[in-house]
């Protein structure tokens, strides 16, 4: 299904009282937190880096989706992108044929994820390897009424990619490339 996505990300502190306040400013959970293991995948000229688009298997205990996403564009402080969407029975499939095909892994990342939903607007509290986000999906109205019920001013919204907020955190710790993983236990 191809649809606009309109998003900002907002860095927590205390993933808790972050659940209370979403709670207390009117979002209903529906979906309770689980794992995500995601893979970006690019041919080897890497021809949808360079024109800022990505392609993503994501395996989560629900099911796997396989997600094309088109350059993202900043419009009123929120990154707003054309996606397609579609379910697949297996994400390692997926990732055989994509690997068939001749693209390559370029970036694995993380997640624990919890949805909320707020009328129109889908929001999720990540925790990450660097570290706890929401992200507010939806209509720009929605995402601004929320951020403001949950007091965030539009200066705090993070119009970044997880790729890109990686890269970030790992460059201001002299730490070479590298996925964005849990450490194993």
């Amino acid at each position: 299904m191809k649809k606009t996505e309109v998003e900002i990300k907002l860095r927590i502190d205390d993933l808790a009282e972050a659940d209370g306040r979403l709670v207390r400013a009117g979002a209903q959970l529906a979906h309770a937190r689980e794992f995500e293991d995601n893979q970006l995948y690019d041919f080897p000229d890497f021809s949808l880096k360079t024109r800022g688009a990505m392609l993503r298997v994501r395996i989560q205990e629900r099911g796997s989706i396989l997600t094309y996403k088109e350059a993202p564009r900043v419009e009123a402080g929120a990154k707003v992108r054309d996606e397609i969407e579609v379910s697949v029975s297996s994400g390692e499939t997926a990732a055989t044929i994509l690997s068939k095909l001749g693209m390559r892994p370029l970036f694995r990342y993380q997640k624990y994820r919890a949805v909320y939903a707020y009328s129109d607007l889908m929001i999720t509290v990540d925790e990450t390897p660097i570290g706890n986000f929401l992200e507010l999906e939806g209509p720009k109205s929605l995402i601004d009424e929320m951020a403001g019920k949950l007091g965030y001013k539009a200066s705090d919204y993070i119009v970044k990619s997880y790729l890109a907020l990686h890269q970030e955190y790992l460059k201001v710790r002299g730490l070479p490339l590298k996925d964005m993983l849990f450490e194993a236990s």
